[in-house]
């Protein structure tokens, strides 16, 4: 299981993170989330894949972030549509990039919706629909993924923090987890908006890797 920490704002607190060795680790790239990255991505080890997240930016501000910072992954937060997609994917861009499209749920989702996507992304991300384009502090309904028909691997968002650790658990041991890639966390580890707890993190970074030993 892959674990992704989202919203990194601060350059310390960024190497504190990077040091208890997440896979992914986001940046947001939109100006209206209180965790709108602006300074430089310190060096961080080869094993963590850098990913900017972005709602409904321009293609060419996507281009330049991803050249600038040497990003790994576009996590896509908007309507952006599967031709938006397909543009990002286009062979001899000069850096190869994964895509993450998001997809937000309540209690009840439309599969079909996905389709379109299939064949430009790399992976679906499913997140609590809110006021929010993320960020929005609670899970959504996870039952409504015994539905999902794709074989295409995704992360689970949404409001996942340190109490939610039994029910993460316990999701990963049914049949509706069988291609949950990553667990994405963000603001229930937080201090101050793109300020992480490390003591926190360390808790459940724990709990999730004694599981995957088993």
């Amino acid at each position: 299981m892959k674990l992704k920490i989202c919203g990194m704002k601060y350059h310390d607190n960024i190497n504190e993170v990077a040091a208890l060795h997440p896979d992914y680790l986001g940046f947001i790239f939109y100006d209206k989330s209180p965790r709108f990255f602006t300074g430089e991505i310190p060096h961080l080890p080869k094993n963590i894949k850098k990913v900017g997240v972005f709602v409904d930016a321009p293609l060419n501000y996507i281009i330049e972030k991803v050249e600038k910072h040497k990003l790994d992954a576009v996590q896509l937060h908007g309507k952006e549509s599967p031709e938006f997609c397909e543009q990002l994917k286009r062979p001899g861009r000069s850096q190869k990039i994964e895509i993450i499209k998001v997809f937000s749920i309540k209690d009840e989702f439309d599969f079909k919706t996905l389709e379109p996507y299939e064949e430009f992304t790399d992976y679906f991300l499913f997140d609590t629909k809110g006021k929010n384009p993320g960020g929005n502090g609670y899970t959504f309904n996870w039952k409504v993924l015994e539905n999902y028909p794709s074989k295409k691997p995704f992360f689970l968002s949404g409001g996942i923090g340190t109490d939610e650790t039994e029910a993460v658990l316990s999701f990963l041991k049914k049949l509706e987890s069988r291609l949950c890639y990553a667990i994405d966390v963000n603001s229930k580890f937080e201090t101050g908006p793109g300020l992480k707890n490390i003591e926190k993190l360390k808790k459940f970074i724990n709990h999730i890797n004694i599981y995957s030993k088993h």
